[in-house]
Order: C-alpha cells, then sequence, then structure tokens
C-alpha cells in the first residue's frame, strides 16, 4: 500500500458535519465560516529531519519550509492565511537557540505574508526533530479553486520553472500567495493544485478528481537551470525533463482555464508578474489518462511524482 491508498483509505471513513464544505483530497479543507459569502480554510502540514531537511540546515531555513508548505496549501485555493499553530517534537538533546532560530524563519515568512502565529505544542520524539504546522485561512465562496472542476479543452498552465529543488529551492521558495488570489479575481480559473509532489504526480491528483485526462507538450515544460545543471554533473540516465515532471517540492501553482482565455491570460500576467514564468504546458482532455506529447509523438506518461512510502 503506497502514500495515496493509505490515505484514501484512511479517509473513506471520517466523520463530517454541516460545517464541512469539501472534506480530505483537496489541497485544504474548506468549512463553513458561518459568514455569508465566505469560506474557511484548513490546512496541516508536517516536516521531518531526515525526510524534508537534513541535520546541517540552517535552522531559518527549515523554519521558512515549515510553514511556507501550509501556505502554498492555502495559495492553491486562492486563499488568505490567517493564522498558525506549531508543533515542534524535539529530539532528547536539542538547543534552544537553535529552535529560536527556526521559529524567526517561520515569523520572517508569516509577518510577510500577514499570518500570526498564536500558539501551538511542544512534545518529545527520540529520533529526529518534526515540526507540524496548522493555517487557518479564508477565501471568498466564488473564488475558492478546487482540484474538481477542470474541463476537457482547458489549457493547462504551471508558474515558475519545475525540477532540481533539492539544490535549493525547496527551502526557500515563495508561497504563490498573491499570484494565485490575482488569477482568482481576474479569471475563472477551474482547478487548480499546488506542486508538491512533481507534475505528473500532482496532475493526476487533478485529473482524479475532476474525471478528466490530459496531453502535456513536452517541449512547454518549464526546466529550471538546477535540474539542467544536475543532468549534468550526475553520471545517470535522468534528464532534465524527468526531474521537472517527477522531482516534488517545487511549491509551483498548476491550474486549468477555458483554452479560449489562455492568451489573453499570458499576456496579463506578463504585465503582472514579468519577474515570474507562466507556462501553458497542454491541455485537458475527455479520453481519461496522462499523456507526453515530443517529438517522437504522443503516448502514456510513464513518470510519477514522489510518494512518501509504496
Amino acid at each position: 500500500m503506497n502514500e495515496f491508498e493509505l490515505i484514501a483509505q484512511l479517509s473513506r471513513s471520517l466523520p463530517g458535519n454541516a460545517s464541512v464544505i469539501v472534506g480530505a483530497g483537496d489541497d485544504c479543507a474548506v468549512l463553513d465560516s458561518g459568514q455569508p459569502g465566505r469560506y474557511l480554510l484548513l490546512k496541516t502540514d508536517a516536516v521531518v529531519q531526515g525526510v524534508h531537511f537534513s541535520a546541517t540546515t540552517e535552522p531559518e531555513r527549515i523554519g521558512h519550509k515549515a510553514l511556507g508548505r501550509c501556505l502554498s496549501d492555502i495559495a492553491a485555493m486562492a486563499g488568505r492565511p490567517i493564522a498558525a499553530l506549531v508543533t515542534m517534537a524535539l529530539p532528547t538533546h536539542f538547543e534552544a537557540p537553535f529552535l529560536q532560530r527556526i521559529y524567526d524563519g517561520m515569523s520572517l515568512l508569516a509577518k510577510r505574508h500577514g499570518v500570526a502565529i498564536v500558539g501551538g505544542e511542544t512534545t518529545t520524539n527520540p529520533e529526529r526533530l518534526l515540526i507540524s504546522v496548522c493555517v487557518l485561512g479564508d477565501v471568498a465562496a466564488d473564488k475558492c479553486i478546487l482540484r474538481s472542476g477542470a474541463e476537457a479543452g482547458d489549457a493547462l498552465f504551471v508558474t515558475g520553472d519545475l525540477g532540481g529543488s533539492l539544490a535549493g529551492k525547496h527551502l526557500e521558495f515563495e508561497p504563490r500567495l498573491a499570484e494565485a488570489r490575482w488569477l482568482a479575481d481576474h479569471f475563472a480559473i477551474h482547478a487548480m493544485i499546488d506542486l508538491s509532489d512533481g507534475l505528473a504526480g500532482d496532475l493526476r491528483h487533478l485529473l482524479r478528481l475532476s474525471n478528466g485526462g490530459a496531453e502535456i507538450l513536452a517541449g512547454a515544460i518549464p526546466i529550471s537551470r538546477a535540474a539542467k545543471m544536475q543532468a549534468r554533473t550526475e553520471s545517470s540516465a535522468r534528464t532534465p525533463l524527468l526531474a521537472a515532471l517527477s522531482d516534488g517540492e517545487d511549491f509551483e501553482l498548476l491550474f486549468t482555464v477555458a483554452g479560449r482565455v489562455a492568451v489573453p491570460l499570458l499576456d496579463a500576467w506578463k504585465k503582472q508578474f514579468s519577474k515570474t514564468r507562466l507556462s501553458c504546458i497542454g491541455k485537458i482532455t475527455s479520453a481519461p489518462g496522462l499523456k507526453l506529447r515530443d517529438k517522437t509523438g504522443l503516448r502514456p506518461l510513464e513518470a510519477h511524482g514522489y510518494v512518501h512510502f509504496s
């Protein structure tokens, strides 16, 4: 049983109540706020030493990543983060100044996006450091974007560059909160997801909830310089394209919009976010399955994203 099969099994029996608009399965849970026209967003995520960062990672970058992962999920719903709770599970031997620097990294990112850190919990975890963050946000009900709205004929877009995140980006990314809210305010975005498990994996998550398929263009995928450099220095068959498809932890936005507005969206984006690349990488299809088109033609995409266990 892999990570996503386990999640699906556990999610089938979760209790709900009248406040739940969207439960497990999307980037955030969506709840009725009690205020007309607004939803609450709830997200939790964790980083673990040896999995998401190393013992030598600068503590400020650990804190940035721990909070940033949740903020990226809030962005995927076009939401606004409000407050965060932080749980620290500490190894037997820890240094208080090191932990303070982790909080400094979180606080810097939180202040940049107007997020209050309002408390949390400390406990023990003898083997390694674990940090769990829960973020509360909100969004206008008519602007909330789910994974499930993609339609056949939609253009498929991705922000930024993909692949090679272990060269540093996975610790210093900037959540695309402003970009997501701008998209929701100016265009009818049908579906959106943040790229944490890799393009090939996260696109499959979106397609599964939207009951559709997709064709992506190999030549249109924005491959990062880090992924290209990695391919040159490593003696392996891992190509830059494969890295862009499957590396994970890019924390970019993948979204769909009606094909007829693809060009106007690109033009408007260039004026608003000139320093951030936006690429149209393919289209949503009515036929199921994920396919890649390259110089040899169209074929099923074999690459998958990151899975914590399988």
